[in-house]
C-alpha cells in the first residue's frame, strides 16, 4: 500500500431488477444521448485492529453497532437505498459489505493496492464501485453475488461519486482530468484538465452540468453532454479562489452553487458567472451543504478550526452560528427538520438546529476523526467511519 492517504476534506427506494429489464434513468438520459443503450447493539464485530487505536476506553458510545474488520482508517462509506447494508474501505485496501443489522460481512472486495477512497452504492441500488488514490474503479453487480461488471485504471485520482440519477461513474484525476463513465459499458468521456488537480465535483440538480474545483482555485461548471465548460471563475480572479478548492454544494433549484477554498473564501457562482463572495474567516473551509426543505436560500459552512455558520444566500449574510464544536469541522450534512448534521476532528458527530444553530444533540462513540456520513433519510439510519479504524451505525435518535 502506498503512504499517501487522503486527506480530511474527503437515494428514494427503488426495488433491485435483473438486469434484463430496463431501467429508466429520467432526464438524465439526455445527456449521454449519443451513447447505445447499455446491454446490460454496541457490540463489536470483526477482527481486532492491529494498533492501538482501540486500546483508549469509550466513555459513552451512542451507536447501535460497530463494525471494526478494518482495523486502519476507514475513509469512506455508503448505505445501501433499499437492503440493510453498507460499504465501507479504507487504507487497508479493502472494501467490505456489510449488514447494518448484525455486523456479518456480506461481501468482501479484494484487488485494491492503495487505500480505497470511495465505496459507494449507486443510486438505484444496482451497482457498487469501488476506488482507490491509486485510480482503480471495481463495480459489481449487487444482485447477481456481487459479480464484477467493470474495472479500469485511470492514474492517481482525487475523488469519484456516482451521478445522481443515472448508472454513470464521475471521477477527479490528479493532472486534472474529470472521468465520465458509462456503466456498465465502460464507455468514458474526459472533461479536460487545466494542469491542476481536480481536487473536487459537485452535480447541479438537474444532472447535466458538473461544478469541478480546481487545485489552483479554478471554478468550471462542465457542460457533460457537449464536454465544455459552461462557465469559468479563473483563480485569482476579483471573484475568484486564491488557493486550493476543497469543497462545493449546489442548489435544488439548479441556480446556484458554493465553493470553499484553503482561504477561507465561500464562493457564490451561477451559470452566468461569480454572484458574491462570503468569508469564513477562520481557516479552510472544509464543508458545504445547502438545505434542500428551506423556503429561503440557506446553507452552511463548517471549518478546519471548527467554526460552522449558517447563510442566508440571498441576502450574502450570516444567519446565525452554530455552537461551539471546539473541534474542526470534517462534514456537514441537512437531515429532516432544519437538522444540520457535522462530523468532526474530534470524533463526535453534532446536530444543530439549521435555523437558530442550537445544539439538538450529540452522538458518540468514535476516538478520532470522523471521515465521512452517509444518511438514509428514509430508514432514518446514519453510517460514520473514522480514523479510529472502526465504521458506526446510529440510529433511533429523535430529530
Amino acid at each position: 500500500m502506498k503512504s499517501n492517504t487522503p486527506p480530511t476534506s474527503p437515494f428514494n427506494e427503488t426495488e433491485i431488477v435483473d438486469e434484463d429489464e430496463y431501467i429508466e434513468l429520467g432526464d438524465a438520459e439526455e445527456i449521454l444521448n449519443e451513447w447505445d443503450q447499455p446491454t446490460e447493539s454496541d457490540d463489536e464485530i470483526g477482527d481486532e485492529p492491529d494498533d492501538d487505536r482501540m486500546e483508549a476506553p469509550v466513555e459513552r458510545d451512542d451507536s447501535f453497532i460497530t463494525f471494526a474488520k478494518h482495523g486502519k482508517p476507514v475513509f469512506c462509506g455508503s448505505l445501501h437505498p433499499t437492503l440493510d447494508i453498507a460499504v465501507t474501505g479504507g487504507e487497508d485496501d479493502k472494501a467490505y459489505v456489510w449488514s447494518y443489522e448484525t455486523g456479518e460481512v456480506v461481501f468482501e472486495v479484494e484487488g485494491h493496492k492503495d487505500t480505497i477512497i470511495c465505496a459507494q452504492f449507486s443510486g438505484d441500488g444496482h451497482y457498487l464501485a469501488t476506488s482507490d488514490l491509486s485510480g482503480d474503479i471495481q463495480v459489481f453487480k449487487v444482485n447477481n453475488k456481487y459479480s464484477k461488471v467493470w474495472e479500469f485504471s485511470m492514474g492517481d485520482m482525487a475523488w469519484m461519486q456516482w451521478h445522481k440519477s443515472a448508472n454513470v461513474l464521475l471521477a477527479g484525476a490528479e493532472q486534472g482530468e474529470v472521468y465520465v463513465f458509462r456503466i456498465p459499458s465502460g464507455e468514458c468521456k474526459v472533461l479536460q484538465g487545466n494542469g491542476h488537480k481536480a481536487e473536487v465535483g459537485e452535480l447541479m440538480a438537474d444532472g447535466k452540468k458538473l461544478v469541478v474545483g480546481y487545485g489552483d482555485g479554478t471554478i468550471k461548471l462542465w457542460d457533460i453532454r457537449s464536454s465544455s465548460v459552461s462557465q469559468e471563475i479563473a483563480a485569482k480572479s476579483p471573484l475568484g479562489h486564491s488557493s486550493a478548492v476543497t469543497c462545493i454544494a449546489t442548489d435544488s433549484e439548479n441556480r446556484i452553487f458554493l465553493s470553499g477554498s484553503e482561504d477561507s473564501e465561500i464562493l457564490i457562482g451561477c451559470a452566468s458567472g461569480p454572484m458574491g463572495k462570503l468569508l469564513a474567516n477562520s481557516g479552510s473551509v472544509e464543508s458545504l451543504a445547502f438545505c434542500q426543505d428551506s423556503d429561503n436560500k440557506l446553507a452552511a459552512s463548517g471549518t478546519i478550526e471548527g467554526k460552522i455558520a449558517l447563510w442566508d444566500i440571498t441576502k450574502q449574510a450570516i444567519r446565525a452560528e452554530c455552537e461551539n464544536t471546539n473541534s474542526g469541522i470534517t462534514k456537514l450534512f441537512w437531515g429532516p427538520n432544519h437538522t444540520l448534521f457535522c462530523g468532526t476532528l474530534a470524533g463526535m458527530i453534532s446536530a444543530f438546529d439549521g435555523r437558530s444553530g442550537q445544539l439538538k444533540f450529540s452522538l458518540h462513540g468514535h476516538q478520532a476523526e470522523i471521515y465521512d456520513l452517509c444518511y438514509n433519510h428514509s430508514k432514518s439510519i446514519l453510517l460514520s467511519t473514522s480514523e479510529d479504524g472502526t465504521s458506526k451505525i446510529f440510529k433511533d435518535f429523535q430529530i
